[in-house]
């Protein structure tokens, strides 16, 4: 069994993060990042995935984005910027190593790596964030719907629909800008369980993040929606039920329907810490204060917000917008006016 300081679980953008500032006091932590390359679940999100916030505030600390840091960086460009960064950040990442299991041992815990292979630190950092748990509701008649039935962990390019009447479950991010790409290849809608709202994109000639982060720190608001909504997907409240190729709204109409889209988000994705007592809640959540965990000094989350007393889930893809909070409509797409339910 091999000793290290600390091992950082996941190699996607908190796992670095989290090893940037250990790295620069002069320790050496491990991180295990399942896949092939540093580069986390950011590989495997749809073709096109534009970052909400512009990338002078994307970017992992003590490297910048390169180019203009008013501009929404891609999804690919993000893979880029995560495996430069880890090159640069000269840590020991290895790839293809997946947890299995972390145990109490001593002073310290014991990582089991799938295959066999063990490593003991003092510190754990879970950061393997949620993309392997895709949150699928319990949606009525969707068990027996006749169509497909995608969650938008699985959504790759809108080619597929073409021609199709598609429906997007939910109203965050990822739902919209789902939506707005299928709009020139299908006929998609929005389910959301309440009316849109948007934010100006920008003032001044600026986005709104640049100008209220020095008076909000962490603020970040949504961007606009342009007036023009010719094309753009229709908006309805949420339907009541699916049948065999149909769906039946709130209002009792019903409609054929090709496939629903669940852009309902993720949950926390940390299975290997399912035998350490007291590290998870009953569903699954990381039991936390600030990031640590109390039951187990030395445990630390990184990347989740899931708190027992504000339960939900962020992902940089996928989240659920928080009640209250404009959704974010991708920049230069027609966009719906807010309809009332």
């Amino acid at each position: 069994m091999q000793h290290v300081e600390a091992v950082v679980i996941g190699g996607g953008q908190s796992g670095p993060a989290a090893g940037h500032a250990p790295v620069g006091a002069g320790l050496k932590p491990v991180a295990l990042e399942t896949s092939d390359r540093a580069a986390g679940s950011w590989p495997h999100y749809y073709d096109s995935l534009t970052l909400f916030p512009p990338a002078r505030f994307s970017a992992l600390p003590g490297m910048p984005f390169g180019g203009d840091p008013d501009r929404y960086p891609h999804r690919d460009e993000v893979v880029a910027h995560l495996t430069a960064y880890a090159a640069r950040l000269q840590a020991d990442i290895r790839t293809g190593q997946r947890v299995i299991a972390v145990r109490a041992d001593g002073a310290g815990f014991t990582v089991g790596v799938e295959g066999g292979g063990q490593l003991w630190a003092r510190a754990v950092v879970a950061a393997s964030g949620s993309f392997g748990r895709p949150h699928r509701p319990d949606l009525p008649g969707i068990e027996t719907f006749a169509g497909q039935v995608l969650h938008a962990a699985d959504h790759r390019s809108p080619a597929s629909f073409a021609g199709q009447r598609v429906v997007v479950v939910g109203a965050g991010n990822s739902a919209v800008q789902i939506a707005a790409e299928l709009a020139p290849e299908s006929r998609p809608g929005l389910a959301t369980r309440a009316p849109l709202k948007f934010a100006r994109q920008h003032l001044l000639s600026k986005d709104l993040q640049v100008l209220a982060r020095p008076h909000r720190p962490g603020h970040r608001p949504a961007r606009t929606a342009p007036e023009d909504s010719a094309g753009a997907p229709d908006r309805r409240p949420m339907f009541t039920r699916l049948t065999d190729d149909r769906v039946t709204w709130a209002d009792g109409t019903t409609e054929r329907l090709d496939a629903p889209i669940l852009a309902t988000g993720y949950r926390p994705h940390l299975p290997y810490l399912a035998g350490l007592d007291g590290a998870l809640d009953p569903a699954g959540r990381p039991h936390h204060r600030d990031g640590t965990s109390p039951a187990h000094p030395g445990l630390e989350f990184v990347g989740l917000e899931w708190h027992a007393a504000r339960p939900r889930t962020p992902c940089a893809a996928s989240a659920a917008t928080p009640p209250g909070r404009p959704a974010v409509w991708p920049p230069g797409r027609p966009a719906p006016d807010p309809l009332p339910s």
